[in-house]
């Protein structure tokens, strides 16, 4: 595991860093608008297998991903016009939405014709990624699966310290200020239905 401490001065050349490594199919810790995250790029099958690894977490259990933009979310999904004027009013934000998936991912991503789960979030660092990488993130609380998500980077290095599976480089913004992770709601239902909140 390589640390970064991420800051205003050397944003730049962090998210050169982390662009590299995600395209190098690597796992990242890094900070987002809620809590710590895996990110990895969500259609790398290798890449995303190791974050089940990391995690400890059955694929039968998927995870949301990052999109950059509206018109991602419809390229990957089945959005209708109720569902898009209501994805134009919550994201940028703390809101996953659970829609029917017009493509296969690895697996764990979603499951294939089902589900995918989808979040634009609010985040500089993460937005950026989005951006430069265009492709989906995986976006999933960095924490071994049963324990509780973090906002302190030192919880999340001592979980993953001895373990077998690691990820390859945490970004520290050391700690994030108090949140939940995302509400989660399944739009494939109309009004939507809450999942978590």
């Amino acid at each position: 595991m390589t640390i970064f401490k991420i800051d205003q001065k050397n944003l730049k050349e962090i998210v050169k860093i982390a662009v590299k490594s995600i395209k190098q199919g690597k796992v990242i810790v890094c900070s987002t608008d809620t809590v710590y995250g895996l990110l990895a790029d969500a259609t790398n099958e290798k890449a995303v297998r190791k974050i089940f690894k990391i995690k400890k977490r059955k694929t039968q259990k998927p995870i949301p991903i990052f999109v950059k933009d509206v018109k991602t979310a419809k390229n990957l999904a089945y959005v209708n016009e109720n569902q898009e004027n209501f994805l134009k009013k919550v994201w940028p934000g703390k809101v996953t939405v659970v829609l029917r998936p017009k493509r296969k991912f690895p697996k764990g991503i979603g499951k294939p014709k089902k589900e995918i789960g989808l979040r634009i979030p609010n985040y500089k660092i993460i937005n950026q990624l989005l951006l430069i990488i265009n492709r989906p993130l995986t976006s999933t609380s960095a924490n071994i699966s049963g324990k509780p998500p973090s906002t302190k980077i030192k919880e999340i290095l001592k979980q993953f310290k001895n373990q077998k599976y690691q990820p390859d480089l945490v970004i520290s913004a050391d700690t994030l200020p108090k949140s939940k992770p995302s509400t989660v709601l399944d739009l494939r239902i109309w009004p939507p239905k809450i999942l978590r909140i």
